[in-house]
């Protein structure tokens, strides 16, 4: 697998303390995620993986879409009933992680997670197309199906039976939203020498003892070995 190696960066290019776009986290993954959205060449720069755990802590991840960001946390959604509906009722902690491979950047979020409330949610999933809404009411996510046809004659059915009326959003489909006690901003560099700057609520830092920079809203941040 060594013919695998990539090259990242030019080792001039580098992530400092003194050059960032922004002190308050919220903001610089704004800055960051806009960048991502006007190139061409990212498809999906609200692709995230999400990872959760069992109250045993069992992990398991996988792909979610980041639809909200903000000050008040980071929102997705998804089925209650799977998987990780039913990990995150059991654990409510999370990491979220996103990577722009052409910008040879990723953010990783960790922090705890609630449940948004009905009315967002439903307000969510009422901008959503048609197909998708229906989608919904077919796939009863992670449980055993007996084939592929039987997804197909259900979601059929349900187009013609909402064919002319509006599809409810089902009780089991709801917005999760992580709020982040940490967030790590990682940029790669070709000599392996990668550029990690991390963001903590200073409380937290602070009990860890932790040399940091002064933030803002709250926050410090600073520099991990790669």
């Amino acid at each position: 697998m060594i013919e695998l190696r990539v090259s990242y960066r030019d080792k001039d290019d580098v992530l400092l303390e003194d050059s960032l776009e922004s002190k308050n986290p919220h903001e610089l993954f704004s800055i960051w995620f806009k960048k991502a959205s006007e190139r061409g060449d990212v498809r999906q720069p609200n692709a995230a993986c999400l990872a959760t755990a069992t109250k045993s802590g069992i992990p398991s991840a996988r792909f979610v879409l980041l639809k909200a960001f903000g000050e008040s946390g980071y929102t997705f959604y998804t089925n209650s009933e799977s998987r990780k509906g039913r990990e995150i009722e059991e654990n409510p902690i999370a990491a979220m992680t996103i990577y722009w491979d052409p910008m040879d950047r990723s953010v990783r979020i960790e922090g705890a997670v609630e449940k948004i409330s009905e009315s967002e949610s439903t307000e969510y999933f009422d901008t959503r197309p048609k197909s998708s809404q229906i989608g919904a009411h077919v796939s009863r996510q992670s449980t055993v199906i007996a084939s592929r046809e039987s997804l197909s004659e259900l979601n059929k059915k349900l187009e013609i039976e909402y064919a002319d009326k509006r599809v409810p959003r089902p009780s089991y489909w709801n917005g999760y939203r992580i709020i982040p006690k940490t967030m790590e901003f990682w940029q790669g560099q070709s000599d392996r020498l990668h550029d990690r700057i991390v963001f903590e609520r200073a409380e937290n830092a602070a009990e860890k003892q932790i040399a940091s920079h002064a933030g803002e809203n709250g926050w410090v941040f600073y520099r991990l070995s790669p």
